[in-house]
């Protein structure tokens, strides 16, 4: 590796005027970035390192190279990584420590042992080696710990760890062989911007221009940002580990044992053991800002903080209490609101991207984010779903440093705390609520947090805590969610889902501009809500929305809550910069009460004297009618497969007509309802949802949308070459639903899809149905080599792996729950369920 002066002699080199790519930040991502950048064919890349590389946060890394995260796509990532890491001292002759000597995950209890299990099942969707264990076979590979306390444990054989500042370095020797310049002691200010697009750098020694900047300054990456108006959320925590004096006891090719349940990693590293933690209650550091200074620097000891856990490491491997201590490190890391990294393009500034914020997994991350943000910058899209990290979830508040910092206390901790399913934040909470907020807690609302919104995602009868108490079997919420489903399928339900994303899109052009977004026809009359996605020119869906016409010249499409930021940012971008047409955010200014169930007409009628009927208000009218004391918008729309109205109220409005509606409906069966009824509800009738069964990789086709798909309208619309493509080849994936054959296994999502015996894919989604009497899953199959038929799915047999058990399933192409959506239209009585076999 290098040696710093002979690094920092590059420093001295002239800085140019101009670049290509400007990388700010020489930690392993930047060189990362760099190097993949070179291997795409940019040759004009310049890396600007405030100090020296690796001088942040990079130095001090444990080096972990672990394969199995939480998500598909970021295991994807993290395969990437290990094959990378393996190959690069080979190619670029620097050596990098890396071996690849396996992890131990152990269990402590049954639930731990659950979410191990799943997490096995997840893994050979990927064809990762794993193996489940016993204590036993646990202690086998790792002699000197104890395992009287140990249920089980799972071992991934080929995960490693590599020395970080030589990875580094070798990643910026293969950058450097290539043509990229990078240059360190070279401070960068600020980000120029000109209208909407990043154009440079400011540094301490002058400007330069650039096409593309990638912010890359880890825990500074926060300011960086804000200054030029993008939102970056993190902050740093501090970070300890032990390095013990050599152990001549050691075996030789220990892998990394990891005891969450006691929150603990241990390492062994040339005759030594490091160990290291990640406590539930966490030390941010950084609150004023990270000192201009700060380079290889560590912070104070806190041995009273991390002691009792000490503690626990000495009882799980008892040698550790007769080793001296040779170091005991404190560094900061930093760390996002929801635990995953930022990557891409921000929606703020074009040609402004980011990768930045990887708590604590920098590492093992580095090689699969470097590869494909460089994809994303050459080719102008991401290469994959990258959903899980884009930049693009972030919401405005979240740079906030109060609520980042209070949020950093929780977030260390939960990377080896128990991944519950549903489970919430507890801290930095009651950001964003609702206008109806206090009337659902005092009616026993359990809220849970998205996009910073408290939403009730159930609710509580009299005598109970509306609290969770997680598991992976059925949670306490279970049968309270059940009759709030029910009452959505045999009575009246009432949602709050005021946190839909909401924008105008306004004046002359603004019909021609939302034709040309959406893939469904949106030159209808007025009063008409369309169903639609917005595609991006490879088919895939970017957007799942409605757009209601609501006048000529204006309409108001809607969106998840999560996606606010990202779906607002897409549609400007494609509204073209001669067109006469405006988008503007409108969220804050509407609340949403979704009025569901076959008795929705009967309540509604009870408070307005608009005709509701079928003849007047077919489904997918939108109307202003007066309800109430109120004048609100009621379209005829649903996501919970019954006939419904969905109430757009001015905020200020709402509360009094919540009062009315939960009056009218007392003696018709009315129920209040949180997200995980929405939830069960949809997947019983197979709606789909964004950034789970439908992504930026999946096309309307694939995914069973093609219904929402006009094909000859004029002018077309983004995407439509692609779909054409794709429908004249047939489909070789589609997304299939699926039905347990046992009600006593709950879904989730992840779980592998057997086909006949064989892996063909995993569950995007997964929530029991309580009409239908069964678990439910939503994934797609991957066809062998034909297009993948009706007929040749009803001719298959198909399982889902639950935590290692196959479980046989039922699979179809339509609805589990009124197939022909008569339910809906308030045609006919209810069709006969879907029953599992």
């Amino acid at each position: 590796m290098n040696s710093p002066s002979q690094s920092g002699a590059l420093s001295l080199a002239h800085l140019p005027e101009r670049a290509q790519i400007v990388i700010v930040g020489g930690g392993i991502v930047g060189c990362s970035l760099a190097y993949h950048l070179t291997l795409r064919g940019c040759r004009d890349v310049l890396l600007l390192e405030r100090r020296q590389l690796t001088c942040g946060t990079t130095w001090h890394a444990a080096g972990l190279v672990g394969q199995l995260r939480a998500t598909h796509n970021l295991t994807r990532l993290a395969q990437y990584t290990t094959d990378l890491y393996a190959a690069l001292e080979a190619e670029t002759g620097q050596a990098t420590g890396f071996r690849q000597i396996g992890s131990l995950a152990l269990a402590t209890h049954g639930e731990r042992m659950e979410e191990l299990k799943r997490g096995a099942s997840m893994a050979r969707c990927f064809g990762l080696q794993v193996d489940v264990l016993t204590a036993d076979e646990a202690r086998a590979l790792w002699p000197l710990m104890r395992t009287d306390d140990v249920v089980g444990a799972v071992h991934l054989p080929r995960d490693g760890q590599t020395n970080p500042i030589d990875t580094t370095q070798a990643l910026a020797k293969g950058a450097r062989s290539r043509g990229a310049t990078i240059l360190e002691n070279v401070r960068v200010d600020e980000i120029l911007v000109e209208g909407d697009r990043a154009v440079g750098v400011r540094t301490a020694r002058g400007d330069v221009r650039a096409d593309v900047v990638v912010n890359c300054a880890g825990m500074w990456a926060h300011g960086l940002g804000a200054k030029a108006g993008t939102t970056i959320p993190l902050h740093a925590a501090e970070h300890f580990y032990i390095v013990t004096e050599p152990m001549a006891c050691l075996p030789a090719q220990l892998p990394v044992l990891r005891d969450a349940d006691h929150c603990t990693y241990i390492k062994e590293d040339a005759g030594k053991l490091l160990v290291g933690w990640f406590e539930p209650v966490a030390k941010p550091w950084g609150m004023d800002g990270i000192p201009e200074s700060f380079s290889f620097d560590t912070l104070p000891d806190d041995l009273a903080h991390i002691e009792p856990l000490l503690e626990a490491a000495v009882r799980r491997v008892p040698a550790l209490g007769e080793a001296g201590i040779q170091l005991f490190f404190n560094g900061p890391e930093s760390f996002t609101p929801d635990d995953r990294y930022l990557l891409g393009e921000t929606p703020e500034i074009r040609g402004l991207f980011v990768a930045a914020g990887f708590n604590s997994i920098g590492i093992q991350s580095a090689g699969g984010a470097g590869k494909v943000l460089s994809d994303w910058i050459v080719d102008g899209h991401p290469p994959m779903d990258l959903w899980d990290v884009d930049v693009r979830r972030a919401m405005p508040f979240q740079r906030n440093r109060r609520y980042l910092r209070d949020r950093t206390v929780e977030a260390l901790g939960l990377l080896y705390a128990m991944h519950w399913p549903f489970r919430q934040p507890e801290t930095a909470r009651g950001v964003r609520r609702s206008t109806l907020h206090d009337r659902l807690r005092a009616a026993g609302a359990c809220f849970g947090e998205v996009a910073g919104w408290e939403r009730p995602n159930w609710f509580a009868p009299a005598g109970e805590a509306a609290e969770y108490r997680y598991s992976y079997g059925r949670q306490n919420w279970f049968a309270f969610s059940a009759q709030e489903h029910r009452a959505a399928r045999e009575a009246v339900a009432l949602f709050d889902q005021s946190s839909f994303g909401k924008y105008i899109v306004e004046g002359p052009d603004a019909e021609a501009v939302l034709n040309r977004i959406c893939a469904n026809d949106v030159a209808v009359p007025a009063g008409r809500v369309v169903y639609t996605q917005w595609l991006n020119e490879r088919g895939g869906i970017e957007a799942d929305v409605t757009v209601t016409r609501e006048s000529e010249t204006r309409f108001l499409a809607v969106t998840a809550a999560a996606t606010q930021t990202r779906d607002l940012a897409w549609l400007r971008r494609h509204i073209p910069q001669e067109a006469r047409a405006v988008a503007f955010d409108a969220t804050s200014g509407q609340a949403v009460l979704g009025v569901m169930g076959p008795r929705s007409r009967e309540l509604l009628a009870r408070l307005t004297d608009a005709d509701l009927s079928n003849a007047a208000f077919p489904f997918a009218a939108s109307r202003e009618i007066d309800l109430g004391y109120a004048r609100v918008r009621a379209s005829r729309i649903t996501y919970v497969g019954e006939l419904g109205w969905e109430l757009y109220i001015p905020s200020e409005f709402a509360q009094g007509v919540f009062d009315d509606v939960s009056a009218a409906g007392a003696d018709l069966g009315l129920r209040l309802a949180g997200y995980h009824a929405l939830n069960s509800l949809r997947l019983e009738k197979a709606y789909r949802h964004w950034g789970h069964d439908i992504t930026d990789e999946d096309t309307p086709l694939q995914a069973g949308l093609g219904f929402a798909v006009a094909w000859s309208k004029a002018g077309g619309f983004i995407g439509r070459e692609a779909l054409l493509r794709q429908k004249e080849a047939g489909l070789a994936r589609r997304l299939v639903g699926f039905a347990l054959g046992s009600p006593d296994h709950l879904l989730y999502h992840n779980e592998p899809i057997l086909r006949d015996g064989r892996i063909v894919g995993r569950l995007t989604s997964g929530m029991f149905g309580h009409t239908v009497g069964t678990a439910l899953g939503l994934g797609y199959v991957a066809g062998e080599g034909e297009p993948l038929t009706a007929e040749a799915i009803a001719a298959s047999r198909f399982e889902i792996e639950v935590a290692g058990e196959r479980i046989p399933a039922e699979a179809t192409l339509r609805p589990f729950y009124d197939p022909r959506g008569l339910r809906v239209k308030d045609l006919r009585p209810q069709a006969a369920p879907f029953q599992a076999a």
